[in-house]
């Protein structure tokens, strides 16, 4: 680290998978398949609470302990991946990793107050399509105790430790489209090439775009929220989000109390793309779940610019009629919210890295963590290089599955389930040989 005395921050990873059968059907086990996972974990001396049952019963999540670096991190998600991988094998089961299931899929909802609650107050069928997609989210540490679960920001905390908290969420906030962009994974949902980012669509939703998802009109509570100039900011955007929460459950005839004995809470009412995180961390949730190469790329990519926010001591904040990042002494100017969260964020879930003006704004930040990039910098470079062909998973499968019709047959669905499911596997004992730093 540099001299400046700056403490090591950790980075932790959850991944959701889908669980399928070995001709690709979507399996409800995942319950057994957990039990067996948390036996072989103990059996290995690994915290069986790394995997985790999601609130549909066709998904599971499988955690990584917090990491100091990057490749660390890499390590352990590998471990805890390849574990599941050998448990799957024993059930003939296969973990599925793009972002949504190609094919069209009723998933079955656990019985538990938490999601009955939620499904209630956004609306049963709006809330389906949480199980419908899966996602990967990354937590940035920042300074222990500076987040407060009551009130947001501890009273007690320093300016220096706040400002670095201000500086990470404006940080995680710009990369939202760009994350977007990069990880776009598969490109049928419901058996439709719907032309868009599915997971972001479906899941955030928006009343402007038309998207119709989870949060369409709730977006103070999932969607992207305005950057935070001050700490009064911050903490004000939390609790406006926490009583529009309030008031969409009381709409919806659920009391107060019902959700706070669910374990619902000031910070638990959020699951916007970037959101503070009561562990300590900024997490960031707008990440499509994909394959480890571009799971990795991201985890460097996000590592080495808060890094690199830290150590210079830049202040991240927006200006008007910014479009890329672009750093001036010990500023870090980013897109400004309006742009980010309309133009900006229209165009990554349409066009994604097809578009140039994603495309510049892609490569500002590749620019500015590259200079940051010591280990696992060759993910990052395998990455951008990619990208310059715009060769995102999603563009690729495209290419090979481009139904004649909009609707993807039941075959051809299957096959790219098994497809995906063979990658995966590929890829995690290429990367378990060795071939990771």
């Amino acid at each position: 680290m540099s001299d400046m005395g700056v403490v090591k921050r950790r980075i932790g990873l959850e991944q959701e998978f889908f669980l399928v059968d070995e001709n690709g059907y979507l399996s409800d086990r995942a319950d057994e398949f957990l039990d067996s996972c948390h036996l072989m974990a103990q059996a290995q001396g690994i915290n069986p609470n790394y995997f985790v049952p999601e609130f549909v019963k066709s998904m599971v999540e499988i955690n990584t302990p917090p990491a100091y670096t990057g490749i660390e991190l890499a390590r352990e998600y590998l471990k805890n991946l390849k574990l599941a991988l050998s448990v799957s094998r024993q059930m003939h089961l296969r973990l599925y990793p793009l972002s949504s299931y190609p094919l069209h899929i009723m998933p079955v909802m656990r019985d538990r107050p938490n999601y009955h609650i939620q499904a209630r107050t956004v609306g049963y069928d709006k809330f389906l399509h949480a199980g419908k997609c899966t996602g990967t989210h990354l937590h940035l540490e920042v300074p222990a105790g500076v987040i407060d679960p009551r009130v947001a920001v501890s009273y007690n905390s320093t300016s220096a430790e706040r400002e670095e908290l201000l500086n990470i969420y404006n940080l995680a906030t710009a990369c939202d489209s760009a994350l977007i962009s990069l990880t776009r994974a598969c490109p049928f949902y419901e058996g439709q090439a719907i032309g868009l980012a599915a997971h972001t669509i479906r899941y955030r939703g928006s009343e402007v775009f038309g998207w119709e998802g989870v949060y369409t009109n709730l977006q103070a509570v999932g969607g992207l929220m305005p950057y935070a100039e001050t700490v009064e900011d911050l903490v004000e955007q939390q609790f406006a989000r926490y009583y529009t929460w309030l008031q969409a459950l009381e709409k919806a005839g659920i009391e107060r109390h019902q959700f706070l004995e669910s374990g619902g809470s000031l910070l638990k009412s959020a699951w916007n793309p970037i959101r503070l995180n009561k562990i300590g961390t900024v997490e960031v949730r707008c990440i499509d779940s994909n394959y480890p190469s571009v799971t990795l790329a991201i985890i460097i990519l996000l590592e080495n610019a808060a890094n690199r926010v830290r150590h210079e001591n830049l202040t991240v904040r927006p200006a008007k009629g910014v479009e890329v990042f672009e750093l001036a002494g010990n500023h870090l100017y980013v897109p400004d919210f309006a742009y980010l969260n309309g133009q900006l964020l229209y165009t990554a879930a349409t066009e994604g890295m097809k578009s140039p003006r994603v495309q510049a704004y892609v490569d500002s930040i590749f620019k500015f963590a590259m200079s940051e990039a010591k280990e696992g910098a060759h993910f990052l470079e395998k990455l951008s290089q990619d990208m310059e062909h715009y060769q995102t998973i999603e563009a690729e499968i495209l290419q090979e599955f481009t139904p004649t019709t909009a609707q993807l047959s039941l075959d051809a669905g299957l096959r790219l389930v098994r497809e995906c499911c063979e990658k995966l596997e590929v890829q995690v004992s290429w990367l378990d040989d060795g071939n990771l730093n």
